[in-house]
């Protein structure tokens, strides 16, 4: 049953393998010569859980994985971290993905969704943790998609990271309009403000939040005419690696909008949780503390 979590997190477990190359994209060759190849666990979901508990909020997840060497890494990095992981047995296997690293942190993933459709989330714990949290955020990984009915009446806000969504893939939307809060990468999007306000006028949300890496980014507030830019924060030490970026700017707006913050505040929060994170190699995961946030903001 739930706990006292502030934040319920659904989705997106796994494990990257994060292999360092010299250029991307990587000329065609026989072999390459490049640092250790070290699996470790830190897929979408799992940053964010973790991201949210370093800077202070009780965090829960839940998410189907697999009996295997994958799932093993996941459930160790939630124990780490002190953050319960409410794991629903797969066939399927745990979900990973392949990242190539550039010298200028640049990324590339190859993504094994290892998705089975008969995977559910359990929808009376799902629905338990709803009414009790203050957050629930909400991956777009399989099966994810299947809960989000569940918490159209829930009191908690709601919120999603559609990642690089191209404004057109249908999937997509279901999330989009069901979130009070809702993040996309800005890559994609062929007119990221008509995106933007059209995820405002078709659902629920009150901000929509597009990142653009080194480029900061846009919002926009439900009630507002004006896209609302915002810059990118300087990281404080060599960017190395651009995993894990967006799900640290998210862990970041995420801890500002539950304290009460505006939206400008949140976005910088963001962005400085966004610049840490791209000082960390991703081989590893250092996700950044509260005192450092604040004091960095």
């Amino acid at each position: 049953m739930p706990d006292d979590s502030d934040v319920l997190v659904l989705g997106g477990a796994g494990v990257d393998t994060i292999v360092y190359v010299p250029e991307l994209p990587l000329p065609l060759r026989d072999s390459y010569m490049v640092p250790a190849i070290e699996p470790r666990a830190g897929q979408t979901g799992d940053n964010v859980a973790v991201g949210l508990r370093a800077l202070g909020l009780r965090t829960a997840h839940i998410d189907v994985l697999g009996e295997d060497r994958e799932g093993d890494l996941v459930r160790a990095l939630h124990e780490a971290y002190g953050v319960p992981l409410h794991a629903v047995p797969t066939k399927a296997g745990t979900k990973r993905a392949v990242n190539l690293v550039d010298p200028a942190g640049r990324r590339l993933s190859l993504y094994d969704p290892r998705g089975s459709d008969a995977d559910r989330l359990p929808p009376d714990l799902v629905a338990a943790y709803a009414a009790s949290v203050r957050l629930v955020h909400v991956s777009i990984t399989h099966p994810c998609q299947h809960a989000l009915p569940l918490l159209a009446g829930a009191p908690a806000l709601v919120s999603t990271d559609l990642h690089n969504w191209d404004g057109e893939n249908p999937y997509h939307e279901a999330f989009a309009y069901a979130a009070d809060v809702v993040f996309v990468s800005a890559t994609a999007l062929a007119d990221g403000p008509a995106t933007l306000r059209r995820i405002i006028d078709r659902g629920r949300a009150e901000v929509v939040v597009a990142t653009a890496g080194a480029e900061g980014g846009y919002a926009l507030v439900r009630g507002e005419d004006r896209v609302r830019p915002f810059a990118a924060a300087g990281p404080v030490a060599p960017v190395v690696d651009s995993n894990g970026a967006g799900d640290a700017f998210v862990s970041g707006f995420l801890f500002g909008r539950l304290a009460g913050e505006p939206v400008d505040t949140c976005l910088r929060y963001g962005a400085v949780a966004g610049a840490h994170a791209c000082t960390v190699p991703s081989t590893g995961i250092d996700p950044i503390d509260r005192a450092t946030l604040l004091a960095r903001a």
